[in-house]
Order: C-alpha cells, then sequence, then structure tokens
C-alpha cells in the first residue's frame, strides 16, 4: 500500500519544551514547496558601500525633506534615479570617536563593546549572510578598493564572534576566486586541508569538553566565546567543502589587471554585479579606504587630508571632487542592476538591498553623529529624502531592522535598534 505523501515546507521546525525549535533538513517532501516557493520569491539580495571620512554633509543631505527637495551636488549622479533611492537625515548610531569608530557604520556597535551584545557587533551584512548559509558559493563578498589601514581602513564587516571579516582588496583576486576554476591537484590539497582542519576541531571540542568540568563559572564563560568561534570555523568549512566539486559559472568578462583607485572602483562594481547575476552569493560588501591616490582626479593631496578641510573652500572642492565620483561610480553601479532582469523579469535592483554610506558623519570634525545614508532598490518605496527628529535619536539600526526583514531575515531588533524604521515602506 502507497500512502499519500503531503509535500511540506522548508520552515517546517521541530518545536520541543522551552520555546526551542529545530529546523529540519531538506526531505524529498519538501522538493514541491520549496520549488513552488523558489518560483513564487526569487531571492533578494543586500550590497553595503562605505567610505570611512563620511560625505561632505552641505553637499549631501538636501534642505527641504518629502520628495520634491533640490537634488544636492554629491547625488547629481544619481538624480535621474531618484525614484529608486531614499536618503535619511539624522541617523546614526550614538557613539563617538571619529576614526576609531567609523568601524560601527554596519553594526551600530563599537568593537571594544562588542562583549556587552549577545550576538557581539556583526555587521548587517554578515546576519544577511548567516541567512543565506551555503546556498550560494560565497556566503558574503568582503572586498576593499585597495589596502588601507588604521585610519583609512573601513572594516565594515564583522562576524558574530567580534572577528572583522578581512577584505579582497585586488580585483584579480576576486575574479580568480568567482570564476577561475582551480585544477585537480589544487582541489584535491584543499580537501585534504578541509579534512585535516575538520580533524583538529574535532580534537579541540573533545578537550574542551574535559577541561570545563576543571573550570570556574566565568572561564566556563570565556570556553564557551572560544567554542562559539570554532563552531564558526567548522560551519565555514563545511560549506567551502560542499561546493569544492561544484562548477563555477563562466563569463564573458577577462580577468582585470589590477590598477589605482580610479580605474579599479568601476571594475569592483562590475565584478559584484556578476557575482550576484551568477548566484556565486547573494550579500557582498564593499570598502572604499581613505587610501584613495587622487592624481588621476587631477588632485594634489590624499584623500584623508581633503577630508579634513577645516572649510578651507579649496579643500571642499577637492574633497567634492573625491566624493562625486564616488557616487558616479554608484550611480552607474544602480544602472547596471536596474537594466538587469531577474528570473522572473523584474529589474535586479528590485531584489537589491543597496545601502551606501559612511561611519563618518563629518570628517572634518571628526563626528560619527548625522551618518549621510542612502537605501536604494530591495523593493522598497522611494523618491523621499526622510528627517527624522533631532530631539530623541532614532537608531541608524532601525533601518538596517527593515533591511533584514526584507531579506528573509526574521529578526525584530537588529543590535541597537529599537525596532524597525518608521516611514521606511514596502512598495
Amino acid at each position: 500500500m502507497q500512502l499519500h505523501q503531503h509535500p511540506i515546507s522548508r520552515r517546517t521546525f521541530l518545536r520541543g519544551t522551552g520555546g526551542v525549535a529545530l529546523g529540519l533538513p531538506l526531505l524529498e517532501a519538501m522538493a514541491p514547496v520549496a520549488r513552488a516557493e523558489a518560483a513564487a520569491a526569487p531571492p533578494m539580495r543586500m550590497v553595503c558601500v562605505g567610505n570611512p571620512l563620511g560625505m561632505l554633509p552641505t553637499s549631501f543631505f538636501p534642505e527641504k525633506a518629502g520628495a520634491d527637495y533640490k537634488t544636492p551636488e554629491l547625488l547629481q549622479p544619481l538624480e535621474h534615479l531618484r525614484s529608486d533611492f531614499t536618503l535619511f537625515s539624522h541617523l546614526d548610531h550614538d557613539v563617538s570617536g571619529g576614526h576609531s569608530a567609523v568601524h560601527s557604520f554596519l553594526s551600530g556597535i563599537k568593537d571594544q563593546n562588542a562583549s556587552d551584545w549577545p550576538e557581539r557587533n556583526i555587521s548587517v551584512d554578515q546576519r544577511a549572510a548567516e541567512f543565506v548559509g551555503a546556498q550560494t558559493r560565497f556566503p558574503s563578498i568582503v572586498a576593499s578598493v585597495g589596502k588601507a589601514e588604521g585610519d583609512l581602513a573601513c572594516q565594515l564587516s564583522w562576524t558574530r564572534n567580534g572577528i572583522n571579516v578581512p577584505p579582497i582588496t585586488r580585483a584579480s583576486q576576486l575574479f580568480r576566486a568567482l570564476f577561475i576554476v582551480d585544477d585537480a591537484e589544487s582541489r584535491r590539497r584543499r580537501a585534504d586541508a578541509y579534512d585535516v582542519n575538520a580533524s583538529i576541531l574535532d580534537a579541540v571540542n573533545e578537550q574542551a569538553k574535559l577541561l570545563e568540568t576543571q573550570l570556574g563559572q566565568r572561564d566556563r564563560e570565556k570556553l564557551d566565546e572560544y567554542l562559539t568561534s570554532v563552531r564558526e570555523v567548522e560551519r565555514k568549512l563545511g560549506m567551502s567543502n560542499a561546493w569544492l566539486e561544484k562548477p563555477k559559472p563562466k563569463v564573458e568578462m577577462s580577468q582585470p589587471a589590477d590598477g589605482p583607485f580610479t580605474q579599479s572602483l568601476s571594475v569592483f562594481y562590475d565584478l559584484l554585479l556578476l557575482a550576484l547575476q551568477t548566484d556565486s552569493t547573494r550579500v557582498a560588501t564593499l570598502e572604499i579606504p581613505g587610501s584613495i591616490d587622487t592624481d588621476n582626479l587631477g588632485l594634489t593631496g590624499g584623500y584623508h587630508g581633503f577630508s579634513h578641510h577645516g572649510k578651507a573652500e579649496v579643500l571642499q572642492r577637492g574633497l567634492l571632487v573625491i566624493e562625486k565620483f564616488q557616487t558616479t561610480q554608484f550611480a552607474q553601479f544602480l544602472d547596471q542592476l536596474k537594466s538587469i532582469r531577474d528570473v522572473d523579469g523584474a529589474p535586479l535592483l528590485d531584489r537589491t538591498i543597496v545601502v551606501f554610506g559612511s561611519g563618518m558623519g563629518n570628517g572634518s570634525s571628526h563626528s560619527n553623529k548625522d551618518l549621510p545614508l542612502l537605501l536604494a532598490g530591495g523593493g522598497f518605496r522611494h523618491g523621499e529624502h526622510k528627517v527624522y527628529p533631532t530631539d530623541r535619536r532614532v537608531p541608524a539600526c532601525n533601518l538596517f531592522t527593515s533591511m533584514l526583514q526584507q531579506f528573509g531575515v526574521e529578526v525584530d531588533r537588529f543590535n541597537t535598534a529599537s525596532g524597525t524604521l518608521t516611514g521606511l515602506e514596502v512598495a
């Protein structure tokens, strides 16, 4: 006798006492629902772009709230995209420290305060990447257009263990990771390395269980933090190993040469676009370092120096050239996302949540208040400059909470958020 099997959803959970719920593995009975869900809802993507020095406030923020604002100079390259993005005034993380607080841009939490939070200072991109998991070859891509350290680095991406994700800094390296197939011997060596690392981690876990019985409460808490990091490594090893023998996508683009920032920024955007198109990843973060070579922009001096303008007109003009180059390249990236069609025929931009900004509000005064924030695409209702109160601070993490919910993550509050962002609606 053959039993009639009812299809079930991949969102089905096994629930125990105390509110504990375990997600089921992918079962054959889930296949019809999984296919229907995939057909009905193409995946959402997320791209985060940030620099460490902010944007000149008087040239970034419109004077008027609402939809009929006059476009400021830095946003003129995006004028034709007004209906595709939203600007926000008076959002920040209520942190201070100038350069030393910039890294909180996508998390809302400074690294030295991370231990006070359950998920450390995990950034919004990495929280989204956890949701994607092994569905793509790369749960996330973190890239930087060149290498920078100290005050000139962004350090945008952070894991839930409080570890900064080091970015890929060369376009050629990113291209190879995405599209160049390793030879059989290289794949074998990598698989062997995964096996060795997995064995080491197994031994570490066994030793930790024995050690835990000999420790006091505080030491057990520290050990648990360490083992959380170990489990994160185990998870990534498992995901990497699963994709080792799967073919990489073929693209028409040739491996790019590594050049100066002014040549490389557009190349990085092209590579991230291809990564999204080929579903190699659904989460990407691009860091624009503060060590930009400005010679090709017709300037003499460094990006960092121009950002410390002290209201000197000549330095502000130079800073505008650098920042307008960034917004111009960003506008071209949005144009490409809008021109490409998703599997259901909708513009890829409608399925890609894109945030652009900085953890620095004003580079000259080293202020981390009133962060420059622009949100594009992602199926939100756009076209306005939204101004929030100055007498009661609205956390920038409210915006990130709304982004995560739109991405599909079931979260009520992300890090320092008080909830979702009031006034930001889905189209």
